[in-house]
């Protein structure tokens, strides 16, 4: 891949190493994108991690709140975080959270109005990897992807389509089936129109039953908070531990007491997830 390096926006420096805000034009989705780069100080070039972050939020909600920075320190660990959707004038919106500006989805969308800009899994699997490549010491053999939520179907469903590009997954609580639960159903509707054929090759838990894994990940590693408020209706955990049952896949569950869907969650155990991308890469 090869692209023009980003404009840096702001720089910080933190736990020894540098955090970037950066922006570039997509051609995926026509827009100005923004994203932010932690960059350790150990020598490039850096074996990295792409987080997906979920509903509503920026590329600003995993910098400032998952505590990220001193373990991908330690381990020599680089980080890059993208918005969750293109944004701008002329792109289109919806009322509700759940769905258009802040809400991607990590696919390429195929309906009117969403088509003409939300090519989300396109810009991540191309446009964003060549920006931040083109910008910093990163190692493009040594990718790995995580996410929190709807960023968490996003890790998985990017990982299983593009087993290529990554040698490592990691979720926290994410949306496993997005065919079988409501934020997925509105959104696939919306974004992919109603042929549910299709909907499918966005769903990783029926990815991972059709055998998309190819034994890529010797393990998935989930966590998932017992106290989270969308648990039942819409993150399912089950439905994926099923699936990887069925197809011989690895999955680490671990189903964390007490936790809730916030970014307390992800602060107590990001380090743990850091750690099993790092022993992979």
């Amino acid at each position: 891949m090869s692209a023009t390096a980003p404009e840096i926006l702001q720089q910080h420096r933190v736990h020894g190493g540098t955090l970037s805000y950066c922006r570039h034009d997509s051609a995926a989705t026509g827009t100005p994108m923004r994203f932010s780069v932690f960059i350790p100080p150990t020598p490039g070039p850096h074996p990295w991690v792409i987080w997906l972050s979920g509903l509503t939020c920026t590329e600003e909600n995993f910098t400032a709140k998952a505590g990220a920075y001193g373990a991908a320190a330690r381990l020599g660990l680089a980080i890059v975080a993208p918005d969750t959707s293109p944004r701008g004038e002329g792109v289109a919106d919806d009322p509700a959270y759940d769905l258009g500006q802040g809400a991607g989805f990590y696919v390429d969308a195929t309906e009117a109005p969403w088509a003409a800009h939300f090519q989300m899994e396109s810009y991540v699997a191309r446009d964003l990897i060549a920006a931040a490549e083109a910008g910093f010491a990163l190692d493009p053999a040594r990718r790995a992807i995580s996410g929190h939520s709807m960023g968490g179907h996003g890790a998985l469903t990017l990982a299983l389509r593009h087993p290529e590009l990554f040698r490592a997954v990691t979720a926290f609580a994410p949306i496993v089936s997005p065919t079988r639960c409501p934020w997925g159903q509105k959104a696939l509707t919306a974004y992919l129109g109603a042929d549910e054929a299709a909907w499918a090759e966005h769903d990783a838990a029926r990815l991972i039953e059709a055998g998309a894994a190819r034994g890529r990940y010797d393990s998935i590693l989930v966590d998932q908070g017992t106290a989270d408020n969308f648990l039942v209706d819409q993150l399912k955990p089950e439905l994926l531990e099923a699936a990887c049952a069925a197809a011989g896949q690895g999955l680490t569950l671990r189903r964390q007491p007490g936790y809730d869907h916030s970014y307390f969650f992800m602060s107590s155990f990001i380090a743990d997830h850091l750690e099993w991308c790092a022993a992979r890469l």
